[in-house]
């Protein structure tokens, strides 16, 4: 007698992403992770303006068109980690607080695919002072509503 094999799930890697080299660990992870199940990476780069430049017109229009620029830079650098590892992964800017942002970007997931395993992937920062005041890893350790895998 043999178990009834279970039904494939659809999972959704939410993975944080803005070219760093925990951010492109963390995207070789999801990869993995997503080997040989059904499912999408979602790559989010998080753009966080400073609240000095939100108080300039003038700096805000510039900073936005900074953000596209380096939008364009990590679409292409991701297309180029993922070539030929994977085919199915979207790319979206969003503007906040990082932790915040992922968050969100998982809970609009599942609620558009709410038969969906939702992950959040992201890399560990390495930065000293985030061992003090915390890191977008570490709220999202505190707060995030799905599973969360932070890699080293």
């Amino acid at each position: 007698m043999s178990a009834p094999t279970p039904p494939a799930t659809d999972i959704r890697l939410v993975v944080g992403y803005d070219g760093s080299p925990p951010a492109s660990r963390a995207l070789d992870a999801a990869v993995n992770l997503l080997q040989g199940r059904t499912g999408r990476l979602e790559l989010v780069y998080v753009a966080h303006m400073p609240s000095m430049a939100a108080l300039s017109p003038g700096a805000v229009g510039e900073m936005e068109s900074d953000f596209d620029d380096i939008e364009q830079e990590l679409r292409t650098m991701a297309a180029e980690q993922l070539r030929g590892r994977q085919e199915s992964w979207g790319f979206e800017r969003r503007q906040g607080l990082i932790a915040e942002e992922l968050i969100a970007a998982a809970k609009d997931l599942g609620a558009a695919h709410p038969q969906a395993t939702v992950v959040i992937v992201v890399g560990s920062s390495s930065l000293v002072t985030h061992r003090v005041v915390g890191s977008a890893a570490v709220s999202l350790a505190r707060h995030s509503p799905v599973p969360l895998v932070v890699v080293p």
